[in-house]
């Protein structure tokens, strides 16, 4: 008798309570407000979203039990028939802490994470949080410390790094410890692009344009640099996954890859990069991409740039949750059933194919064992 797949959602996250409690106490962006008596209180995270003179339709999010009560997302999981999943906390991360409250938050953030996977053991394993307003030093030390957490696997990102991108040689100690200790980076948009390039009337269309089109690209252009600037020439195992498939980065690479041939900086006589590894090699050797593009033919272009046994299946979990619900009602969550939709349907006839995107590739490419 043979074993059912394992079905692994590695792009799902969580605000531990105590991290809740320092975004109420807050009264700027990022924070919880709180709205009228008998409402559930409002994520505000996203840049512009807290601006009373907007009158955009996307001021926050509801924020409810399902950000921080781990037991319900143990019953998503359930509902869902998801085996495993590798938890991180969401934007703004830990950010826009003080440097000299950074280094005890991200490790009082990462043991309250640990413990939440210690609690449902072979269920959930975890993505760590970084001091990044800290010192590189305190950063650094934190990553050592991370693999001494029974069930860290990885460290999740945002695109800006410690201010100034993914370029920064300021992150150079960072990215060594991270490939010094197997870390996998799961990089995370936040900020999108800056509201102007959505033209007049941007706030009539709520969330959609920021989140549809800007996340993708604030992903692209952040990965982007990393390839420009040598990042995966200098560390030829660091390994990170890419959220939302990449963005455009699948779709781009050709492009992206004839640029830079094209380009006196990096090729031809006189170049100033003396050699460099091609896009489709960091592809296919350091990038994997989450499979949260909700469509076979996004599924499919992730495939093809890095390889069907680099690409794993997520959610997003507890973002983009059902417009409506009866109270107490069990409810199969639409972002979360295209996905696996798009995968069965992008490899159609090839099971085992769909099968390791769906858990395989994660079990194995990020050790999700604790033997």
């Amino acid at each position: 008798m043979t074993s059912k797949p394992k079905v692994v959602d590695v792009h799902t996250h969580v605000y531990p309570p105590q991290y809740v409690s320092i975004l109420k106490s807050r009264s700027k962006v990022p924070y919880v407000r709180d709205t009228t008596p008998g409402q559930p209180s409002r994520l505000i995270i996203l840049p512009g979203e807290d601006d009373p003179s907007s009158e955009s339709t996307a001021r926050g999010r509801p924020i409810g039990p399902e950000y921080y009560d781990i037991n319900k997302k143990i019953e998503f999981m359930d509902t869902h028939g998801i085996d495993i999943s590798v938890i991180s906390l969401a934007n703004p991360w830990l950010d826009f802490l003080d440097r000299d409250e950074a280094k005890g938050l991200a490790r009082d953030v990462n043991d309250a994470i640990n413990s939440m996977c210690d609690a449902h053991p072979g269920r959930l394993f975890a993505f760590g949080a970084l001091p990044l307003s800290a010192p590189s030093e305190v950063i650094v030390d934190e990553i050592h410390r991370l693999p001494t957490l029974k069930y860290t696997r990885g460290i999740i990102m945002g695109t800006s790094g410690l201010g100034n991108g993914l370029d920064d040689p300021e992150l150079d100690p960072v990215y060594q410890a991270l490939e010094q200790e197997n870390m996998t980076i799961f990089l995370h948009p936040h900020y999108g692009l800056p509201k102007e390039v959505f033209g007049p009337r941007a706030a009539d269309y709520g969330h959609v344009l920021p989140l549809a089109i800007g996340f993708p690209l604030e992903t692209t252009i952040a990965v982007t640099r990393m390839i420009l600037s040598g990042v995966f020439d200098r560390f030829p195992k660091l390994s990170v996954l890419l959220a939302h498939s990449g963005g455009t980065l699948p779709f781009l690479a050709g492009r992206l890859e004839s640029c830079i041939l094209h380009d006196a900086h990096y090729s031809g006589p006189g170049a100033k990069v003396e050699s460099r590894r091609s896009v489709w090699d960091i592809l296919k050797t350091n990038i994997l991409l989450d499979a949260v593009v909700y469509s076979e033919l996004g599924v499919r272009a992730a495939a093809k740039a890095s390889g069907a046994d680099r690409v794993l299946f997520g959610t997003d979990h507890p973002f983009f949750p059902p417009l409506e619900a009866a109270e107490g009602e069990e409810v199969k969550w639409l972002s979360v059933t295209t996905n696996y939709k798009a995968i069965g349907e992008a490899f159609g006839p090839e099971k085992e194919q769909a099968e390791a995107v769906l858990g395989g590739n994660a079990v194995r490419l990020l050790r999700l064992t604790t033997d």
